[in-house]
């Protein structure tokens, strides 16, 4: 079977072709959970591998071997694999597990001339992926990733000690949502914070074991469960949770109420973990629960729920966990996220844009209590969104609050407009082509990302000009 693109994953394609015939040599793609990377990729590989080139896709778990491998195969892509237990073969595209491959490096002779990068947020000098990509210093490498940020706040570009030296901005997931690609997350959180004030913070996240005795607590995972069966009851879904013993618990509590659940974990053997993924997507068990082996790239688009059981600082790990449940299904009209510890109060709401950069950044301060929210919750059912006058899920209308106006002396006066921002808007209304909005980003050091949006905005308004008349 032929790799067919989406308009959007072929604009994406371009865009990854014209960073490497600009130059740079390592440029890092990123996209949203669910936008089709690893097909994308696929196809790049297979392109590759056809003019002549040796292709190593690096990817970090089990479960992302088998997903990769599947996919190359459904695309008809011959292909080996590199990991403990696997016979090596001279396939001129190899999916290699990093851990195994770091053991090999010395002895390796077959030697890609270009290296994909899964989840290449893990991607620094001092990973098993650094290490790979420093022993082939003439291969290119693309890098794909839907948070291209880490934790510790190490930037992920090569004027920040890392890899990369291109960022290739694909599509938001709002956009995704509206195309129909993804599906439209719906938030509910509780109306009372968790207290979080005795769990440490060990390297830039809240420390696991305080998590775990924390959010382990009957009362806790009883919400979790009657929240399920109210807002998704029977649905596929997730549970992102603190440590092994946490998601056996949550995993027996569900258990306990009738639900068939299970959990997951690296100790189990790779078959047994195989398995129980697999029984989520075909329906035989209704709740998984983890702490961290299903955060990242695993595809199950049936999966309708993220129940999300872990506070965590990193907006790079919230993204993933939610983007668990945003890929489309025959059926799935949204895709419900039980926020049971304030991530969205944290990092925001799943569909919100983000600017991105490969520069390093001070790790993320704690968040004082009087900054503004950009989450309203309701009252009535829960759910956060965005602030508005209304509950978009139930319809509630919030009460506007009274204020006191005191009246000041004085005149008003006409407020005249920058000079120098009345100059860019000029300039800005003067360019005619994308090409053009983007020559104007590169010279304001904007994101790339803004000649794409105000484009379509622009198309946006002419379409609807052209309706109108």
């Amino acid at each position: 079977m032929s790799i067919t693109l989406r308009p959007y994953q072929d604009a994406m394609l371009g865009d990854v072709r014209d960073a490497f015939r600009s130059g740079f040599k390592t440029p890092l793609l990123t996209a949203p959970t669910g936008s089709g990377k690893t097909v994308l990729f696929s196809f790049v590989a297979s392109k590759a591998a056809g003019k002549g080139n040796k292709v190593l896709i690096l990817v970090h778990r089990q479960e992302l071997i088998r997903q990769t491998s599947a996919t190359l195969t459904a695309f008809d892509v011959p292909h080996g694999i590199i990991a403990s237990g696997v016979p090596e073969t001279d396939e001129a595209v190899q999916v290699a597990s990093v851990q195994t491959l770091v053991r090999r490096l010395d002895r390796m002779t077959w030697t890609p001339t270009l290296i994909v990068v899964d989840e290449a947020h893990h991607a620094t000098r001092t990973t098993g992926h650094g290490r790979v990509l420093a022993h082939y210093p003439e291969a290119r490498v693309l890098g794909v990733t839907a948070t291209p940020e880490r934790l510790d706040g190490q930037g992920l570009g090569a004027l920040a000690g890392g890899f990369f030296d291109a960022l290739v901005m694909g599509p938001t997931v709002a956009e995704l949502v509206q195309l129909g690609h993804l599906s439209k997350p719906v938030v509910y959180a509780p109306p009372s914070a968790v207290d979080l004030s005795g769990i440490r913070t060990v390297a830039g996240d809240f420390n696991k074991g305080d998590l775990a005795a924390a959010m382990n607590r009957p009362a806790i995972t009883g919400d979790a469960v009657q929240h399920y069966a109210r807002h998704c009851n029977s649905a596929p879904a997730i549970g992102f949770c603190c440590s092994v013993a946490h998601a056996e618990s949550v995993a027996e509590a569900f258990k306990a109420a009738g639900y068939q659940a299970a959990s997951i974990d690296g100790t189990l053997d790779p078959d047994t973990r195989a398995q129980r993924i697999a029984d989520l997507g075909s329906g035989a068990l209704q709740v998984l629960t983890s702490c961290e082996i299903i955060s990242e790239g695993t595809d199950i688009p049936i999966v309708a729920a993220a129940i999300l059981l872990r506070p965590t600082q990193s907006l790079a790990l919230y993204l993933q966990q939610v983007g668990r449940c945003l890929r489309p299904f025959p059926g799935k009209d949204r895709a419900v996220i039980l926020d049971h510890v304030g991530n969205c109060h944290r990092h925001g709401l799943p569909d919100d844009d983000r600017e991105w950069s490969l520069d390093s950044k001070p790790r993320r301060q704690r968040k004082k209590e009087d900054d503004e929210t950009p989450t309203r919750q309701c009252e009535h059912c829960y759910e956060v969104h965005r602030p508005a006058p209304e509950c978009p899920s139930c319809g509630f209308i919030y009460p506007v609050k009274s204020r006191r106006i005191e009246q000041v002396d004085g005149d008003l006066q006409e407020i005249a407009p920058d000079p120098a921002r009345l100059a860019a808007k000029r300039e800005q209304a003067k360019a005619a082509t994308l090409d053009d909005l983007r020559k104007i980003a590169a010279a304001r050091g904007y994101s790339p990302r803004w000649a794409e949006h105000v484009y379509r905005a622009r198309q946006a308004k002419q379409t609807a000009w052209r309706g109108a008349r």
